[in-house]
Order: C-alpha cells, then sequence, then structure tokens
C-alpha cells in the first residue's frame, strides 16, 4: 500500500470552494458604473484593513458606501448599493465539498482565506462551518496571504510538518509564496486541477503531476 502523499489539505475559499455572481445588475439600478462597487471596496486602501482585522467587515462596508456616495449622487443611495451587493449570495462548488469531504477522511482539512470579520458567519449560513477541521481567516490573525507568516500558522494550527501539506488557492502569488515555505501548492483554475492533485492522496488514480 502506498503512503499518503499529504498529511493536511490547506484550500482557499473564494474563487475555488465557492464563486460571488457579479454585481451588474445592482449598479444599474443603483446608478452606479460597472465595476463601481468592486473597484471601490478592492481598492487596497480599503480592502487591506478590512482583511487583516484593523477595521470589522460592517465599518469596511460602511466605507466602500461613503466612497460611491458621490457617484450615485447620495449617502442613502450609496448605503442602498452596498446593503445589497452585501446580500449577494455566493455559489457554493459542490465537487469541491465533495472532494474535501472525502480528504478529511484520510487527512485534515483547513481553510485559508483572505477574508473579513464576516467569514465564520457567511460559512455557517451556507453549510460549510463543519467542512474543515480549521479555518484561518485572515482578518482573526492579523496576516494576509501571500505573507509566509500565515502558511506557517495554518501547518501549525492542524499539527502538519509544512512539506506535508498541500495548499490550493486560485491566486499563483498565494501558491508560489506556499511554495516557497515548503508546502506542495496547486494553482488552481478548474475542478479536474484538484481531482487530478487529490487523487494520490484519495487513491483514486495512480500520482498524476500536478504544481
Amino acid at each position: 500500500m502506498t503512503a499518503r502523499p499529504y498529511d493536511a489539505v490547506l484550500c482557499d475559499i473564494d474563487g475555488v470552494l465557492r464563486h460571488w455572481p457579479a454585481a451588474d445588475s445592482i449598479e444599474t439600478s443603483h446608478g452606479l458604473p460597472a465595476g463601481a462597487l468592486a473597484k471601490a471596496a478592492f481598492a487596497p486602501s480599503r480592502l487591506h484593513p478590512a482583511i487583516t482585522g484593523e477595521i470589522t467587515d460592517e465599518q469596511w462596508r460602511s466605507a466602500v458606501a461613503a466612497d460611491l456616495a458621490e457617484i450615485c449622487g447620495s449617502n442613502e443611495r450609496a448605503h442602498a448599493a452596498v446593503a445589497d451587493w452585501s446580500n449577494l449570495v455566493p455559489r457554493v462548488d459542490h465537487e469541491v465539498v465533495s472532494l474535501l469531504v472525502q480528504v478529511r477522511t484520510v487527512a485534515t482539512v483547513a481553510l485559508v482565506s483572505n477574508a473579513t470579520t464576516r467569514l465564520e458567519r457567511d460559512l455557517s449560513q451556507q453549510g460549510l462551518d463543519d467542512l474543515a477541521d480549521t479555518v484561518v481567516n485572515t482578518s482573526r490573525v492579523g496576516l494576509i496571504k501571500p505573507d509566509p507568516r500565515v502558511y506557517l500558522l495554518a501547518a501549525e494550527r492542524i499539527g502538519a510538518p509544512v512539506h506535508r501539506c498541500l495548499f490550493i488557492d486560485d491566486t499563483s502569488a498565494n501558491v508560489i509564496a506556499a511554495q516557497e515555505v515548503g508546502m506542495s501548492a496547486l494553482h488552481y483554475q478548474e475542478i479536474e486541477d484538484l481531482r487530478r492533485a487529490l487523487a494520490p492522496l484519495l487513491g483514486t488514480a495512480p500520482d498524476p503531476q500536478h504544481t
């Protein structure tokens, strides 16, 4: 019997496990140009404090609304736009869920996400709060990927040596950082990437090549 290649699988959330819908219709209905919500919300000066825990999710969204007030024409309209945007629900990829459930029968699973303080609530609402053995939410630890300390902290939490961890993320910089601390890593682009990477662990195929 072949020894398992990993003791733990560390998986990103957004872009792998769940996918957010576009905000086009919200922007149209509130008089915003296409892409305005994302541009305001994900500007580094706005996003960084939210995903490092310097501010709460609520404070972040309020600041985004303030940034959009002039474009919308009023504070009220801007806050309504952000409220509608905040109510969007991401699509969960149940194929990814199924693979992680299988993985958890033979290895430890951690979710590692650059996220705001709302993450735990969202995971609970979508029935994902018991999917992993632990969740490393950057806004709770004050560090964000690709800071190498995030990966080291995640490995420490699950009690696995870094070289026995497989890290999965859809952002290449985060994947490279994981490799630099000694983890195996997969740059996720489609479900088949994940199937191939997990096959040696799940015993579903002979050791395929993966990054």
